[in-house]
C-alpha cells in the first residue's frame, strides 16, 4: 500500500485539497508531466481547490505496480 492512498474497486484513490483552484492546476500540471515520463495515465477530477486521482492500470483491468510507481511519485510531490 502507497502512504494515504485507498485501493477499492479495482482503482488506488486519493484526494488532494489545496489552497485554491491555481495551486490545484499547478499539481495537476506537475501530475501530468510525470505520468507521461511514467507512460501511465490517471483518472482524475478536479473541483475549485480538490483534485482525486484514481489509478488503474486499463488494460490488466487492476491495480498493479504501474499504479504504485505512479501513486509513490505523485506523493513526494505533495
Amino acid at each position: 500500500m502507497v502512504e494515504n492512498w485507498k485501493e477499492s474497486k479495482g482503482f488506488l484513490s486519493r484526494e488532494f485539497e489545496f489552497n485554491n483552484f491555481q495551486e490545484a492546476f499547478a499539481f495537476m500540471t506537475r501530475v501530468a508531466f510525470l505520468a507521461e515520463e511514467l507512460n501511465h495515465h490517471p483518472n482524475w477530477k478536479n473541483v475549485y481547490n480538490k483534485v482525486s486521482i484514481h489509478l488503474t492500470t486499463h488494460d490488466a483491468g487492476e491495480v498493479t505496480h504501474k499504479d504504485y510507481e505512479l501513486a509513490n511519485a505523485i506523493n513526494k510531490l505533495v
